[in-house]
């Protein structure tokens, strides 16, 4: 068998990258097209050989749904064939809160040692790639919210603390929880900019700083596992579920972005809205243009369209303003001379059920294409678009999964940017889960996805 291209280090300097960790155990991930984390592991003394050679991993995972029932699509399902884990070496990371453990993200290779077409982690590298052909760096973060429940509950949520939202009497009942989860996430190398309880029953927010997107997709995978790994540890469940009571608000993870130049932000010192340079805008518009599609990427599970309402500031209107948290895509100046630095967009849409890495992937491609064709930024609103007259109606997202799906099918920009194997398995999954929970009630939803997530 061939040795894996492009990543493979030589045989010094894996062994340097693998000497980093202390671990007896190493766990590699992938996310498939559903937001389901998959892992397989090894000894640590095998790591060196597997990333040379991979670990073998079936395709058909590229068609399951986050039940775990397959179906088949036009390019992938089924059981035949077979891929190859490799494991990024530089992103290797010793467990904090799992001693004798070390964590890496992989990508999949073909057994003749081609990157595999629908890898969804080589996705966000290419649009990445694509980005800095265009002369553009694009920074992102994701914010994650969580909640916690009784541990013994297996098929309903009882809420561990209590409190009123962003309130001290629930921080108080979490403090030695939250600071041992920030402990263990400097030690595992991310920064933590905010934690505080916010507004759902039981639940918690945190923002890790923001970094290059493949990197950002990574933390979002460690993230989420230490937030598992930590609450088991104090007796509770943590979930990060779109919907854990229906007509309540629910759980998102809301991503951050900025884009860049050799010269800096270009949400920053231009003529354009709030300071924006014409590129930065037109890269907005292409996000705000793909928003119903990027719905399917990010918030396309059947249980996401719980959480999607109105007046409850889950990003459900295809609009964007300066701090309007209505809209899908809200525009952060920053304090007064921060803007520089500051300057951000959030894609309110998105909750934990969407694979980070077809996130960022996905909504990169949305802001190049805006950039090609020097898409104009529509005026902003202001205020809830729920509350506006007829004759001010704004465009809302899709309202059911059925529906992101086939905004994703008629996404040529997307469609092009995933290539046919990534975009068709992906819709392959949404389209199966709409259908198999067409008529099921929100409580069963609810149900279904509890602690899938």
């Amino acid at each position: 068998m061939p040795t894996m291209p492009e990543r493979i280090p030589a045989d010094g300097e894996a062994a340097a990258l693998i000497d980093r960790v202390d671990a007896e155990m190493v766990a590699l991930s992938f996310v498939d097209n559903a937001g389901i984390t998959r892992v397989k592991t090894m000894p640590a003394a095998r790591l060196a050989h597997a990333a040379r050679f991979g670990v073998g991993v079936s395709p058909c995972f590229e068609t399951f749904g986050f039940d775990d029932l397959m179906t088949v699509g036009r390019y992938l399902g089924g059981p035949d064939g077979d891929l190859r884990l490799i494991p990024d070496l530089g992103a290797l990371t010793e467990l904090a809160g799992q001693p004798g453990w070390a964590w890496a993200p992989a990508d999949k290779y073909t057994q003749d040692g081609t990157r595999f077409a629908a890898c969804q982690r080589g996705f966000a590298a290419r649009q990445v790639e694509a980005a800095r052909q265009a002369g553009l760096r694009l920074s992102m973060a994701f914010e994650t919210e969580w909640a916690l429940g009784r541990a013994e509950d297996e098929t309903s949520f009882t809420p561990a603390i209590h409190g009123p939202g962003y309130g001290i009497i629930r921080l108080g009942q979490i403090a030695d929880y939250a600071r041992e989860l920030v402990r263990l996430l400097h030690r595992q190398g991310l920064t933590v900019e905010q934690f505080h309880p916010e507004y759902a029953a039981a639940q918690l927010e945190i923002s890790i700083a923001p970094t290059d997107p493949v990197a950002a997709a990574d933390e979002a995978v460690l993230l989420r596992h230490t937030i598992r790994r930590l609450s088991g540890q104090y007796g509770w469940r943590a979930t990060l579920a779109p919907c854990l009571s229906p007509g309540n608000a629910g759980s998102g993870a809301h991503l951050h972005l900025s884009v860049h130049d050799e010269n800096g932000s270009l949400f920053a010192d231009g003529t354009g809205p709030y300071g924006m340079q014409e590129t930065g805008a037109a890269f907005l518009a292409g996000v705000l243009r793909e928003l119903p599609a990027l719905v399917a990427v990010g918030a396309g599970n059947p249980a996401s369209f719980l959480r999607l309402e109105p007046s409850r500031w889950a990003g459900i209107w295809q609009c964007w303003g300066r701090e309007t948290r209505e809209s899908a895509l809200r525009f952060v100046t920053g304090v007064r001379g921060t803007e520089r630095w500051a300057a951000n967009a959030e894609v309110k849409c998105f909750d934990g059920t969407g694979n980070p890495y077809l996130i960022v992937g996905a909504v990169i491609a949305a802001g190049l294409a805006g950039v090609a064709e020097g898409l104009p930024l529509p005026d902003e609103i202001t205020g809830d678009p729920a509350a506006f007259a007829p004759e001010n109606q704004v465009p809302r997202l899709p309202t059911d999964a059925a529906q992101a799906a086939e905004q994703l099918a008629a996404s040529t920009v997307l469609a092009e940017a995933m290539g046919p194997e990534l975009h068709d398995a992906l819709l392959t999954v949404r389209r199966a889960e709409a259908e198999r929970y067409r008529v099921a009630t929100p409580e069963e939803l609810v149900a279904h996805t509890l602690w899938r997530f």
